[in-house]
């Protein structure tokens, strides 16, 4: 990863983000409200744990279930992981599930059931993404290794121009290397680099943090099965069905909101500067997708409402539906851009596109 400094420019003569905030803040005052989570967000939360966990306990109970009978409760349980990931550990790590510390803290522990660590999740999201979106080099969302090429500014290989075949079949490994190396590989780099979210955890109390982190989970989801009478082949394909599900519906939601057509890929100057101000960055590169479904808005945890959430991520995404419009219209009033898709299914045709330009030759794209 590149290691020169990006900064973002300092001059909005327009003042369109502290217009903006003011807009939200008076949202919130007016309607004597918490930009935090509610009970809405709560019986969100018991649903999504009981879709993961729910199927868990009725396999670990009766082990001679049919085999279709388990293929469907590992895939609920990948819709689960997916679920728990988008709309609570996901809020929770960006301190706006509850106005409590220690219940965000809990929370966003969730995610050492789902294969990852809230160290690393904390410094590659809310630190790299969040601050350097889309940009080559800074942002990882947009490194796929040499295998996907998201961005235009990424090395081109002749793999590339099939990767609009293989690219959503090599989606679903993404909670899989979470589990398997990607957490190791991130722990080591992020604390050579002295990276973090708060207070730069104790080297040595990260590691064993990491570590213990992998006994529990691997105990839950492979040791426990394997003793109460699964064979190994069981488990290891329910593994497989399990990661599979929810990596390809988180890869989808993650790519849908920055590799699209409407979204840009800036790269700063020799000096390291960048062209706009961090808050105009992330409208040019972040996109919405079926603002409308209320079923998408519910699963993903606001994630198809990926602007308000790149402005706004102290808040609950529960609030985004409702500073949408305030958002929407105080980005026209500034002639800035608030990309927007109207439906999943066009992002998706849009995401597409996108990997088949990106998949081009340079010279011939």
């Amino acid at each position: 990863m590149a290691q020169q400094t990006v900064k973002f420019s300092r001059k909005d003569s327009a003042q369109f983000f502290r217009t903006l905030n003011k807009r939200v803040n008076n949202y919130f005052k007016e309607n004597n409200i918490k930009k935090t989570g509610n009970r809405k967000l709560y019986i969100k939360a018991v649903v999504m744990f009981t879709l993961l966990l729910g199927p868990l306990v009725l396999l670990l109970s009766i082990n001679d279930l049919p085999t279709w009978l388990q293929i469907i409760a590992m895939i609920i349980i990948g819709i689960g992981i997916a679920g728990v990931g988008m709309n609570v550990m996901h809020d929770a790590n960006h301190g706006s599930f509850s106005s409590k510390k220690w219940v965000n803290k809990l929370m966003g522990s969730s995610i050492h059931i789902l294969a990852g660590n809230d160290y690393n999740w904390k410094v590659q999201h809310n630190v790299l993404h969040h601050t350097y979106t889309n940009i080559q080099g800074h942002d990882e969302d947009i490194d796929a290794g040499r295998i996907i090429r998201f961005s235009k500014h990424a090395k081109w290989l002749k793999i590339h121009q099939y990767q609009k075949y293989y690219a959503f079949l090599l989606y679903g490994l993404l909670t899989v290397n979470w589990a398997i190396s990607t957490d190791f590989k991130q722990t080591y780099q992020y604390l050579k680099r002295k990276l973090s979210y708060g207070d730069f955890p104790n080297p040595a109390t990260q590691w064993t943090k990491l570590i213990i982190g992998k006994i529990i989970y691997y105990t839950i989801w492979v040791v426990l099965p394997l003793a109460l009478g699964y064979a190994w082949w069981e488990v290891l394909i329910g593994f497989l069905i399990m990661h599979y599900t929810a990596g390809m519906i988180l890869s989808v939601v993650f790519q849908l909101a920055h590799v699209m057509p409407n979204t840009e890929m800036p790269l700063p100057d020799e000096n390291g500067n960048m062209k706009n101000t961090w808050a105009i960055h992330q409208l040019f590169t972040t996109s919405n997708f079926s603002p409308k479904s209320w079923i998408v808005e519910f699963y993903t945890g606001g994630l198809n409402r990926q602007v308000e959430h790149h402005l706004f991520s102290n808040i609950s995404h529960v609030h985004y539906k409702h500073i949408a419009k305030i958002v929407k219209e105080t980005a026209h009033e500034f002639s800035l851009p608030y990309n927007e898709y109207k439906t999943m299914w066009r992002a998706v045709a849009e995401h597409y596109q996108q990997l088949k330009q990106l998949g081009q030759k340079p010279t011939m794209a």
